[in-house]
């Protein structure tokens, strides 16, 4: 990859770090968008998979899928360039943040602005859900693995990684059982 390139990948996650507000998970729609949609640096699945790989290692989602993103893009330099990017803004924008909010954190419109923000935060999150439940829960199996998955979350304290390994043997077993029909 030439210099170009690594200079659009660390603007591309750039832009995501610095248009996204509410954390990892509020920049899953704008990734989509821009990563799947605009530039077709990766499909819907391989960035399904991102994200559910992401999930299950340690930092923040957005974080591990640009990685996974620039990996793609350009090695382990591409990985570095792509995790600038996206961190880059945050770490601007907090630095301003933090030197600034213990002097209008009890204003009444900070207060109300940040209550505004959360609820838009949960939308985008429900969009993304949204998508990614169309692209990946595709047959009965999937569904049911969803509803399995989904039931033990709600229900007990077990680790993510322990519902993506479950999945994971899940998927396998049940392409081992169509292969043998």
């Amino acid at each position: 990859m030439q210099t170009k390139g690594y200079f659009e990948l660390f603007l591309v996650f750039a832009k995501v770090g610095v248009m996204t507000f509410g954390g990892g998970y509020a920049m899953l729609p704008l990734l989509q968008r821009e990563v799947v949609d605009t530039r077709g640096w990766a499909t819907e699945e391989e960035l399904a998979d991102y994200y559910a790989i992401g999930q299950c290692t340690p930092g923040v989602i957005a974080v591990n899928t640009a990685t996974f993103v620039g990996q793609k893009r350009g090695g382990a330099s591409g990985g570095v360039v792509a995790t600038l990017g996206v961190v880059f803004p945050s770490l601007v924008i907090i630095t301003i943040i933090a030197a600034l909010l213990q002097n209008f954190a009890d204003i009444p419109a900070v207060m109300n602005a940040f209550a505004g923000i959360r609820v838009c935060v949960c939308v985008l999150i429900l969009n993304t859900v949204v998508k990614l439940w169309k692209k990946t829960v595709v047959d009965v199996p999937t569904l049911l693995i969803f509803f399995a998955v989904l039931a033990l979350s709600l229900l007990t304290d077990l680790s993510p990684v322990l519902f993506v390994l479950a999945a994971a043997a899940a998927g396998v077993a049940v392409q081992n059982l169509r292969g043998k029909r």
